[in-house]
């Protein structure tokens, strides 16, 4: 500044120019070397296949004349490029899906190149490999892996990659590797693995038995079911119409899971001001009259932090269990995969019934009433993946899911997909000819199979099962 207190024009090209006119010295002496960014023009992307020719061709005589193949075509494939503080491209990795039909998840990192003088302790290799491994969770991938030379197995080793078994690439040895994805279990371990523990404290109901883990609970001497959900505070202030939607949608599905009709509705809710408990009921009182059930009473508190719970009663006499599948049974996923993701709720809620008629929210939430299978859940805050892990835990066994055969909306990633709420989704369990659901606007489709042991695994296109978890996922064992 002038002493007149005008500005002074400053000129600052870099980051390290900024740092060094706030006098950050400290800050300086710590500025990387290289920056990592995505390729997106042709410019970059070519030299960064120049690197590749000079490596792989003329250095190390893996191909004749270049290294390029289709996956340089696809327009999926990213490329991410390592620049100095120069902006010279000194280093590259590309990754992207394995196979040319729908992205199932199943991405391959590969032709990772540093250019020979940028080689050595700045760890421009590892950075790309670090950021790769990033990007592809940030895509919702499932499985990623990479053939790796021989040479190159301790650096992977090292970021944390995992052998896989040996293979030939270009006539040289490889390794196939493999980079442990844990958002399936990280999910489970958040929302669900403390039940067992915290819940031995409570005695079993006299309806328990069977039905330890169900969505809801049979009425002892009775043809009641009742479930109960609560809704998250932090929803329930920020977005109070939508959290009385999902209350009501979240207790109806746990009835329909267990084969029972829906037939009324008790609410606790918390509120700042009448204001905020009004917006709350309405989007209850919506979704109360969509799937015409009615409310039948509650209690309402104003001047409190937010929070609201549905209570829903339904009958049926012939409860649907969560744990009455058996190894060899065939899984099966029903889903409304239509709608979108809702506002603010990006790859973990998806919303496809805001929009649905009450006769077509009602077809959905009959279904397994109809069919009757001989196990079935709702998907929860578990995701498709935990709540097949629940079904089979109740069952004392394991579960394998078919990736390529999962309905999916074509506008979500299949990481978010098998790990978001889905709004109305059923998995059920029983034999193989058993009748699908008819749920209405659903789709259905077998996907998997129960098996003898414990977890869920991922079966891919190629055969390949990867695990999605290893064991049980709330550690209440087998109903």
């Amino acid at each position: 500044m002038y002493l007149d207190g005008t500005a002074v024009p400053v000129v600052a090209d870099t980051p390290a120019d900024i740092l060094a006119l706030l006098g950050d010295r400290s800050t300086l002496a710590r500025a990387p070397e290289f920056r990592i960014e995505q390729a997106d023009d042709a410019g970059s992307i070519a030299v960064y296949h120049h690197l590749r020719t000079e490596a792989f061709v003329h250095e190390q005589g893996l191909f004749e004349r270049h290294d390029l193949d289709a996956r340089d075509e696809d327009p999926r494939t990213i490329v991410l490029v390592a620049r100095d503080g120069g902006g010279r491209i000194v280093g590259g990795v590309r990754l992207g899906p394995v196979d040319d039909g729908p992205d199932l998840g199943w991405w391959q990192g590969g032709r990772l190149v540093v250019a020979p003088d940028a080689r050595g302790p700045r760890g421009i290799g590892a950075a790309l490999v670090r950021a790769a491994c990033a990007r592809a969770e940030t895509e919702g991938v499932l499985r990623f892996e990479a053939n790796v030379q021989d040479r190159n197995e301790l650096l992977f080793t090292r970021l944390g990659w995992q052998r896989v078994r040996p293979i030939t690439v270009a006539g040289a040895p490889h390794l196939l590797m493999r980079w442990p994805i844990g958002r399936i279990s990280a999910l489970t371990a958040a929302t669900k693995a403390r039940l067992g523990t915290v819940l031995a404290a409570l005695p079993p109901g006299i309806g328990g038995a069977g039905y330890v883990g169900d969505d809801g609970a049979p009425v002892p001497t009775t043809d009641l079911i009742a479930a109960c959900d609560a809704i998250v505070p932090a929803m329930v202030e920020r977005d109070p119409e939508w959290a009385g939607w999902c209350a009501v949608l979240v207790n109806v599905n746990d009835l329909a899971a267990m084969g029972a009709r829906p037939v009324g509705l008790l609410d606790a809710l918390g509120a700042k001001d009448a204001r905020h408990a009004s917006r709350v009921l309405r989007g209850l009182s919506c979704a109360a009259a969509a799937y015409d059930v009615p409310v039948l009473g509650g209690h309402t508190q104003f001047g409190v932090p937010a929070a609201l719970s549905v209570t829903a009663l339904g009958r049926t006499g012939h409860p649907i269990p969560g744990g009455g599948g058996r190894p060899g049974h065939a899984v099966r996923l029903t889903a409304d995969v239509h709608g979108g993701w809702r506002p603010g709720y990006r790859g973990r809620q998806w919303d496809s019934t805001s929009h649905r008629t009450g006769e077509e929210l009602r077809a959905m939430i009959g279904s397994a009433a109809a069919a009757r299978p001989a196990a079935a859940k709702d998907v929860s805050m578990a995701g498709i993946v935990g709540t097949l892990g629940m079904l089979a835990e109740a069952s004392g066994c394991a579960a394998v899911l078919d990736v390529a055969t999962v309905p999916r909306p074509a506008q979500a990633s299949m990481g978010d997909w098998l790990t978001c709420f889905p709004g109305f989704a059923m998995l059920t369990a029983d034999s193989p000819d058993a009748p699908p659901l008819l749920a209405g606007p659903a789709t259905g489709a077998l996907c998997g199979e129960l098996t003898e042991g414990e977890g869920v695994g991922l079966r891919w296109p190629d055969g390949e099962v990867t695990a999605a978890l290893d064991g049980p996922v709330t550690g209440m064992g087998t109903a």
